[in-house]
């Protein structure tokens, strides 16, 4: 039997649902006439509600059945759907994530329950026509639910009940298929029934009471007419010709049931186990390589290369398993415009673009933080109100726009704003009375721009919910330095600002180049190395004191590793200068040697050694040797202060 623990199968699933409903929500919102979202979102809720009873959750099934009961009453014409509606079940979602992970406080439900209520109240006084499916005389039903709907927790009985309370029922039992006892499965639902409801029911209502058995049942529906009004047992023994819905229905069903069998849903951290063995079979391979080329057995070097293009097939393959699309991401932030515009109240959209680029699903995971704080500076800071916006001759709707590209071994993530840009002026007197700059201090517009994401910087006049702390964009920063990434910011004063955010690929592996510093060699990875010149002896003895390279006219700072480190060794007498870059900054590493290039599974550091800034992971090569992983970012940042100084020095 499967161990799974049947109650955190269900927050899975209510986690879906609930996003799937939150989705429905935000899409009506801007078309609140559309009934196919109405009826979606009444059907997630009354999903949530029926499997949280089922799994023991009351106190989320108690709450979900009133926001079910308001939405049904929108389903049939009684209220309207209107902004103020959709926002209380905004919040009852949150509500019912909390009641999910069973840390929900009672008297937010009450208010909530309590807000709701007036909504409803509200949006009932302009009530829409009455549903045309609805009729006062009643319908006649003819059912039979599938052999195996007891296995599965469905209790007949209960369903019968159900149909009582709509309205005056007759139901009579059909056993024309019942087989002999000594033949009878006891698990399987052999019986029929044929049913009349008399009252003002509408067929929704019915269909309600067979959702979650529907499409795999028979059961025909039609309404009573006058006639029919006569002896209700000539109603029920009158043939039925079944419609074309149930087979529509069982078609349906079994298009769902193929596209449900070829997908599997996996557990994150089995995929992140299969990343670890395959990154194990690729330092193990890579030792199989070593021994091969230093052997003269030739079936053993045939035998290697064939494994190292198989690995590098498996590395492949598992490297597309962690990939999901951006559109993951993104979706996230419909509801936090939705709240943001109602916080600051203003008119924002939201605009999308590249949702079907794909991006490890760490990088994934460690990039929404940094997103939501660029959208919540964004908004508050770089969009005008409605009024501001018109003067200028600007649509009174703000737009911010998330869009992703791939560029080689990168993501570019772009956050776009059509705001007021960012005032350069208040940035560079905030910069000088926190001591950033000097008064009057040269800097070129990137310069300036990158402030912003210093420590405790913050131009906004007021604290407010959203902003002026200057916490968010330090965070920001740090995350993405963390991803081996970069920023860039772009603003023109009056027509907003662009942030583009560059994120690897994934972080489990990449490309490297090995060098050597010392008796140590170490990884930089390949995709921040713009080029490799060589440093002689003469040169580096010239450069003392003033370590600046000129690269086509332009001066380059450069760290000599074997200092840094600390190696105790004397340099080579032809040592290597490797030009990295991050962002539009640009250091040289002088190394040793350049052995080449090297798949590098990254391996993270331990507890111990984590705050060397200078490190972001370690590797293992063929040898069974450690080579550490270099933090460009770090490096650059370390080298920026040299560079400042000497420039000051002219």
């Amino acid at each position: 039997m499967n161990g799974e623990d049947p109650a955190a199968a269900f927050r899975v699933e209510a986690g879906e649902l609930l996003e799937q409903v939150e989705q429905g929500l935000l899409d009506l919102g801007h078309r609140l006439d559309d009934m196919g979202l109405v009826n979606a979102v009444f059907r997630g809720l009354h999903t949530l509600k029926g499997s949280g009873a089922m799994f023991g959750f009351d106190a989320l099934a108690a709450f979900t059945h009133h926001c079910e009961s308001a939405f049904d009453r929108v389903r049939k014409g009684d209220v309207r759907a209107t902004p103020e509606l959709v926002d209380v079940i905004l919040s009852a979602g949150d509500h019912m994530r909390a009641l999910v992970d069973g840390d929900a406080p009672a008297a937010e439900g009450q208010a909530i329950l309590a807000r709701l209520a007036a909504a409803v109240d509200a949006a009932a006084g302009g009530n829409a026509p009455a549903s045309a499916a609805s009729t006062k005389r009643g319908w006649t039903l003819s059912f039979r639910l599938p052999p195996d709907a007891m296995a599965n927790g469905t209790n007949p009985l209960a369903l019968l009940d159900e149909l009582r309370e709509l309205g005056e029922a007759t139901i009579v039992a059909r056993v024309d298929d019942v087989p002999p006892l000594g033949e009878c499965n006891p698990a399987h639902c052999l019986i029929g029934w044929d049913c009349t409801l008399i009252g003002d029911i509408s067929r929704d209502a019915i269909e309600d009471v067979f959702l979650f058995v529907m499409d795999d049942m028979d059961i025909t529906i039609t309404p009573l007419t006058v006639e029919d009004e006569a002896p209700v047992a000539e109603a029920i023994v009158e043939e039925v010709i079944p419609t074309a819905e149930p087979v529509a229905a069982n078609d349906a069903a079994t298009r769902t049931a193929r596209t449900q069998g070829e997908n599997v849903r996996v557990p994150a951290e089995r995929l992140d186990e299969l990343m670890d063995r395959v990154g194990e079979l690729v330092i193990a391979q890579s030792r199989l390589s070593q021994l091969a080329a230093h052997g003269h057995d030739l079936s053993l070097r045939s035998v290697s290369e064939e494994i190292e293009r198989l690995t590098g097939e498996m590395r492949d393959t598992m490297m597309i398993l962690r990939m999901v699309p951006v559109s993951t991401l993104f979706g996230r932030f419909r509801r936090l415009i939705h709240d943001l515009a109602i916080e600051t109240g203003k008119a924002i959209e939201l605009v999308t673009d590249g949702e079907t680029t794909e991006v490890d699903k760490t990088v994934i995971e460690r990039l929404f933080d940094p997103l939501v704080h660029i959208i919540r500076n964004s908004c508050d800071h770089g969009l005008e109100t409605a009024e501001a916006r018109l003067a200028a001759g600007k649509p009174a709707s703000g737009v911010i726009r998330l869009s992703a590209h791939q560029a080689g071994g990168e993501v570019l993530i772009t956050i776009t704003d059509d705001g007021r840009g960012i005032d350069r002026e208040r940035v560079r007197a905030k910069a000088e009375a926190n001591g950033l700059i000097q008064p009057g201090q040269a800097m070129s517009d990137d310069e300036l721009l990158g402030l912003i994401f210093h420590p405790g910087f913050s131009t906004a006049a007021q604290v407010t919910n959203l902003s002026g702390r200057g916490v968010g964009m330090d965070v920001v920063k740090r995350t993405i330095e963390s991803l081996r990434g970069s920023i860039d910011v772009k603003s023109v004063d009056g027509r907003g600002s662009t942030i583009t955010l560059r994120i690897p690929l994934t972080l489990a592996i990449i490309e490297g180049l090995l060098v050597r510093v010392g008796e140590g060699r170490y990884v930089i990875p390949l995709a921040a190395v713009e080029e490799c010149l060589e440093l002689s002896l003469e040169d580096d003895l010239r450069s003392r004191g003033r370590s600046l390279i000129t690269l086509r006219d332009t001066l380059v700072p450069f760290v000599r590793l074997r200092e840094m480190f600390a190696t105790g060794t004397r340099p080579d007498p032809f040592q290597k200068i490797v030009v990295v870059a991050t962002g539009r900054e640009r250091v040289g590493l002088v190394v040793d040697q350049i052995v080449g290039n090297h798949q590098t599974v990254i391996k993270s550091l331990s507890a111990f050694h984590r705050g060397a800034a200078s490190f972001s992971g370690a590797t293992i090569l063929g040898d069974g040797s450690v080579a550490l992983i270099l933090d460009v970012a770090q490096l650059v940042a370390m080298a920026q202060p040299q560079e400042e100084m000497l420039r000051a020095a002219g």
